[in-house]
């Protein structure tokens, strides 16, 4: 028994709009969820080439929903040390703060792990505001208070480029997922 052919183009629409969504869970996770989504879409691009004589999505959707993940990768790396800088931070504040994002998001991820994704981001953000925190203070010139505010304003900053890139990454999914259909 075959499956027909517009059965094929049901199931595989379905199947990118499933891991655009998956994505946007990757994306909370601060994994790079959004390019997964992508990589989904163009997976799917390329079988709607191959098996039949339109594309699945239109080649400006897909260029949109990249522009869009590229965004949300400059608003990510750049959050916290704005965040930093805002509250009176130098460059050691800023790559302070970048590093502990990365690191507290490790250790939030396990040491969190009842809070599945908000340890994560717990961690990213207090991991950012500890970094901006520990290398204005010790590197840099700054009192233990001066030294705070910095770290406050990198934490913060961090938590708003988390929020904000999760939704990118869930306007990105909902492009996709009416795009296959459309």
């Amino acid at each position: 028994m075959a499956i027909p052919p517009g059965t094929w183009d049901i199931l595989v629409g379905l199947g990118a709009c499933t891991l655009a969504w998956v994505g946007v869970l990757l994306t909370a996770f601060t994994l790079p969820g959004i390019w997964f989504a992508l990589l989904a879409a163009g997976a799917a691009q390329w079988w709607s080439i191959a098996m039949r004589p339109e594309p699945m999505f239109s080649w400006w959707t897909l260029g949109v929903c990249a522009a869009l993940a590229l965004t949300a990768e400059l608003v990510e790396v750049g959050a916290s040390a704005v965040g930093a800088a805002k509250a009176g931070g130098t460059k050691k504040g800023a790559i302070g703060s970048v590093i502990g994002a990365i690191l507290g998001a490790i250790v939030g991820t396990f040491a969190l792990a009842f809070l599945p994704v908000l340890g994560t981001i717990i961690g990213a953000s207090i991991g950012a505001g500890l970094g901006a925190l520990l290398l204005e203070k010790h590197l840099g010139e700054k009192t233990w208070q001066e030294a705070g505010k910095v770290g406050a304003g990198a934490a913060i900053g961090r938590l708003l480029a988390t929020v904000a890139k999760v939704a990118f990454a869930a306007v990105v999914a909902t492009v996709l997922s009416v795009a296959a259909f459309l």
